[in-house]
Order: C-alpha cells, then structure tokens, then sequence
C-alpha cells in the first residue's frame, strides 16, 4: 500500500477560466501558487544567498537530484542533516528525480524496465537509477516534494517509442509510490511525447495513482513553441483541479503567462538566472542586452519602474561595466534583479486572478515581449 503524505495539502483559492491561484501547504512552509521556482542544481542558485532569495521573494526552490547524487552524494547530505540544512534554506524545497538530466547529460545510456544504466558526465562512471533509487535519494536529500522517475523522450521520436515509454512511465510512478517511506510529497510526471491520445492515456493511468500533484514532462525539447501550448493544453484538461499541476523546465514570461492562462501552477526555469549571467535582463519594457554600447553612459537603473535591490542602487552603465569586466558582482545584481522580476510577475498573476484582470495582464505581457 503505498504511503500517503500527511504534510502536504493544496487548494484553489480563486479562479478566471481556467487560470487559479491558491496555495499549496507543506511542512517547510507555504507556497502561493502560481509559482515560480529558482533552480538550485547544486545545491545553490547559481549568484544568490538564501537570504537574497528570500529577499526577492522565492518561497520554494528546485534541486537536482542527478547532480546532488553524482556530487557530493546523497549520503554525506544525509549525513550533514539534509539539504535544507546543508544549504542554508529552511523554505520548501523540491527535487526533480533525476531522469532528464540522465537522458540530456550522461553518456552510454541504456534504459530498461529495471531502470535506467548511464555512466556519470563527470568521472564516467557507471550508475544505475531505478524508481526506487530515485526516491531514496530524494528523500535522503530531506526533499518536501519528490518528483517520480520518468521517461522524457526526444523530439521528435517514432511514435511506437513513445507508447512503450508512456507504459514504462507508468510502472514507474507505481514503483516510485512503493518505494516512498518517508512523509515528502511525491508528484507523478505525465509523458506521452506530442501525441494528445498518448498524453491522454498517461495522465489517465497516472491520475488513477494517490500522487499529491502531477507535473508536465517531455516539453520544451525542441518542438517549437506553438506545438508545445497545444499539447500542454491537452494535457492539462485531463488533469485533476484538486491537485497542483507543475510544467517542467519552463520558461519565458509569455510560456508562463500562457501556461496558467490553461490551469498550471507551478514553473521552474533556468532562463532568468542564466540568463543574468549573459548579460541580458528582463524589464517592462521587454529584454535588455547589457552588451550593448549605448548603455555605456546610461546613469537610469535598469528599469525604473522595478524596486529590487539592483534598480534602486545601480545604473546600467554601472551593470554593463561589471559584465565587460568579468566582475562576478554584476551576475550577482543581474540575478537579484532577474528573479525578483519573475516573482513580481508570479504575485502580479495571482493579483490579477483574485481581481479578475488576468487576460489584460497577458495581453499586456505579450506585447511587452513580442520579438
């Protein structure tokens, strides 16, 4: 039987169409969905403090379970009283399950019912990762919402694959839940490539599982933009309203924008801090390349309708002399500003819901971000 997740709890608050905001409650703390996650692959977000992050307004971020396993290990994590410890966060933290980056990173990969067998990016190595390997080490890290191991497929894929994949899928989320022991939450991850009966099927055979949420995968891999709103639009709608719905590894503001405007809750992206740390910011008045001459001598901040730390202190010939200099200040105060800009625009997206404007704010960000 497996086990259920008594810390754990999620409920919509209000809603405009099919966009809601609400909020989900877990035992490091609440999150208010949507939300938007940092991501801490090793253990840090890449520029930032916990206390900057708290700063900006994260309330949960993300960890990487593939790299936290390769280095430094699960085990001395454990050992040093879990990742929340280990990093100096005490907020919510959740971990993916490791399968993305073994399919995207690691070398000689060879997938099987039993799991998956890859050799490690860093020292080639060979490792084995089951569902039951990926729960242990989730939990091991103390993580609060677990993520179950799945099968994300390139794009594009015979679809014969992608069956034998959605099936796969599947006998892992149940042997994921088999293997949970602890009192984290574990979301099941929907597959199913760009085939809309295949999504159907996989969320069907996931839904039918006691998860505490369900996630999105297999998107933005390269499929376009246009293609992956359609099929994250028919995967949604077969997707439970009494349970959080997370899409994975996206994206710019108008991904995410679009994505609520369907029903989803939570996103985590690389964009604004990598981002950051090449220079370009996000801004009200649409992306800005600090690479550009015409900063050189600009004494405005960034942007000057923004109140993060960045925009109230420093201007963008400043910002632009740290990143043609190489100084590691400037990632730093692009980051801060990068990610206070997305969470703003989270708490603008819940604002706008509970006011019953949030069609005005996408449009409005649309053509902030129209290229």
């Amino acid at each position: 039987m497996a086990m259920q997740c008594s810390s754990f709890e999620y409920r919509t608050e209000c809603t405009e169409g099919e966009a809601r905001c609400g909020r989900i409650v877990t035992r490091r703390g609440p999150v208010d969905t949507p939300a938007f996650m940092p991501v801490g692959t090793a253990a840090t977000v890449k520029a930032m403090t916990p206390a900057m992050l708290r700063q900006v307004g994260a309330q949960i971020i993300l960890g990487n379970t593939y790299h936290l396993h390769l280095r430094p290990g699960e085990g001395l994590i454990r050992e040093l009283g879990g990742l929340h410890s280990f990093m100096g966060w005490d907020g919510p933290i959740l971990t993916d399950s490791g399968g993305y980056q073994v399919f995207s990173l690691a070398t000689l990969v060879k997938i099987s019912d039993e799991g998956v067998l890859f050799a490690s990016h860093i020292d080639g190595s060979r490792r084995m990762l089951t569902p039951e390997k990926a729960v242990q080490i989730q939990e091991d890290l103390g993580s609060d919402i677990m993520m179950c191991l799945d099968e994300c497929v390139a794009f594009p894929i015979p679809r014969p694959y992608v069956e034998a994949s959605v099936a796969r899928t599947t006998r892992w989320a149940e042997r994921c839940l088999g293997a949970r022991t602890g009192d984290s939450a574990l979301f099941g991850i929907v597959q199913g490539g760009m085939e809309a009966d295949l999504r159907e099927r996989s969320a069907r055979e996931l839904t039918a599982l006691p998860f505490e949420g369900f996630t999105i995968g297999g998107l933005s891999v390269g499929e376009g933009h246009e293609v992956m709103m359609r099929v994250l639009g028919e995967t949604v709608r077969h997707l439970p309203k009494d349970r959080p719905r997370y899409l994975m590894g996206v994206g710019t503001p108008v991904d995410i924008v679009e994505a609520v405007s369907m029903g989803v809750d939570m996103f985590d992206c690389v964009l604004p801090t990598r981002n950051a740390r090449n220079g370009m910011l996000f801004t009200r008045a649409g992306k800005m390349s600090l690479k550009q001459a015409r900063y050189r001598q600009d004494a405005t901040p960034p942007d000057e309708a923004c109140t993060c730390y960045t925009c109230r202190n420093f201007s963008r010939a400043y910002l632009r002399h740290l990143f043609v200099s190489g100084e590691i200040l400037g990632s730093m105060l692009n980051t801060v500003h990068n990610l206070h800009f997305y969470l703003e625009l989270m708490s603008d997206i819940r604002h706008s819901i509970r006011e019953q404007n949030f069609h005005t704010l996408k449009k409005t960000l649309k053509e902030m971000f129209d290229d």
